[in-house]
């Protein structure tokens, strides 16, 4: 069984929970490119309370589930073998792909489902929930790179994924090693 760095997964929370505030803070502008008028935050706060308080409710476990979500990505994605600037893209484009499927479960079930607008079957929705879900892996990947960089070196750079004629290292990218 692995064992989990307590700091590593601290700072990852730190990280995740970043990351969905981002993710929460650009939804009005990607509502209105995209067109759909969905919330991650509205889903979530409205199904504790259907009052006033749906808002900071949602925001919170909005931000709570980007913490658990990065706590695990902290300890997950030195193991992952990509180049470290890939990692908190695929790991939310993962979440995205694996959790689509479940949203005719969720519009069949969800108590608030009637103030909530019809998402499966509009492709609108899922380019919408792309966009978000690679907008948190991005901030997640490198907020965690970050603060989880080794307290002796500066932050890595990319220097090492990236050859002088812009096509990356073969020999390198072939190697397995983690970045």
């Amino acid at each position: 069984m692995a064992s989990f760095d307590t700091a590593r997964t601290v700072r990852g929370a730190v990280a995740g929970a970043i990351a969905a505030s981002v993710w929460a803070a650009q939804e009005p502008l990607d509502i209105r490119v995209f067109g759909v008028r969905y919330s991650d935050h509205e889903l979530l706060g409205k199904a504790v309370t259907r009052g006033p308080a749906w808002r900071p409710i949602g925001l919170a476990l909005h931000a709570a589930n980007g913490a658990l979500f990065g706590a695990l990505y902290a300890n997950a994605a030195p193991r992952l073998p990509l180049p470290s600037w890939l990692r908190g893209p695929v790991a939310g484009m993962a979440e995205h792909l694996a959790t689509w499927p479940l949203l005719p479960v969720v519009e069949r079930v969800h108590p608030a489902r009637k103030q909530l607008p019809t998402l499966w079957g509009d492709p609108r929705a899922f380019v919408q929930a792309t966009w978000r879900h690679l907008l948190f892996g991005v901030a997640l990947g490198e907020i965690e790179r970050r603060l989880n960089a080794p307290p002796d070196e500066d932050v890595p750079t990319y220097e090492h994924v990236v050859s002088s004629n812009g096509h990356g290292d073969l020999e390198y990218a072939l190697s397995g090693e983690p970045s």
